[in-house]
């Protein structure tokens, strides 16, 4: 069974948005953005139809249906944490990002952005 990532305090991911948005943010802070939105987008679309991967940092699955276990899922979502990040905050429209997805299910558009508050 796939593990489920935790949500960061809402304090501190305001903090490491912070840093993201003036550019000063390092590659820990990447890291914990992308997994506090996976973990959001986790809990919000429970399942394991869709695989999420936001190389080189975290990879889940997520949204009701088929599951699987071994190989290549039968949806695929991958892109750049820059591009998942700004997804997940809503800063950036799933129609304008750079994101490979392929399969049933694989837009995640209904499920987006995932944290409006750091949004900007």
């Amino acid at each position: 069974m796939a593990r489920m990532l935790t949500p960061l305090p809402a304090a501190e991911f305001a903090r490491i948005c912070e840093r993201i948005d003036d550019g000063t943010a390092e590659r820990a802070d990447l890291k914990a953005a992308t997994k506090h939105l996976l973990a959001l987008l986790q809990r919000k679309a429970p399942g394991h139809s869709v695989e999420v991967r936001i190389p080189p940092f975290a990879a889940i699955q997520c949204i009701e249906g088929a599951s699987h276990t071994r190989g290549t899922p039968p949806a695929v979502v991958e892109t750049d944490p820059e591009t998942w990040i700004a997804l997940g905050r809503g800063t950036l429209a799933w129609t304008d990002a750079s994101v490979r997805a392929s399969g049933e299910r694989s837009d995640l558009t209904p499920l987006l952005p995932l944290d409006r508050g750091t949004g900007r």
